[in-house]
């Protein structure tokens, strides 16, 4: 029993190393090498205790790793995947909301870098930003090109 208990804290700071984990990701990782569901929850109540897994961390690297190229709603989705805390989620996609247009537009530069002159064009464009997760404000005003320090008074 306690080489199975040091078999999983083993295993689950090895993932830890790599990246950050969820709980609910170490958990699925974690559950085909425990003996019970109890056991796997004892190890990760311990990671969490000494600092080792943080829901927190995990959704600023989540964020970090994709912020570029996706946008609220998206990211917003992927953070519930993995079953964080309401409070958590709020807080980091309440950061990328500040940032929306600003990334909406390198994105799409990088992708595009000129208005659509079609309405074929258009199209493509604003499905590629919606596909991303950018909210539909934010869509049209990066197709418009409007620049990125004008304000919102429309």
């Amino acid at each position: 029993m306690r080489t199975a208990t040091l078999s999983l804290k083993g295993r689950a700071l090895k993932y830890l190393a790599a990246r950050e984990h969820s709980r609910a990701e170490l958990t699925r990782k974690l559950a085909p090498h425990a003996e019970s569901a109890e056991e796997v929850q004892r190890v990760l109540d311990e990671l969490e205790a000494r600092g080792f897994l943080s829901a927190e961390r995990f959704a600023e690297s989540v964020v970090h790793r994709k912020a570029a190229r996706y946008g609220v709603a998206r990211l917003k989705a992927e953070l519930s995947q993995h079953q964080l805390p309401e409070d958590v989620t709020r807080q980091v996609t309440q950061a990328l909301r500040d940032s929306e247009l600003s990334r909406a537009q390198a994105l799409w530069a990088k992708r595009f870098g000129s208005v659509a002159q079609t309405p074929a064009e258009l199209a493509k464009q604003m499905r590629f930003l919606s596909g991303r997760g950018f909210s539909g404000e934010v869509i049209r005003r990066v197709v418009k090109g409007a620049p990125q320090d004008e304000s919102q008074d429309d």
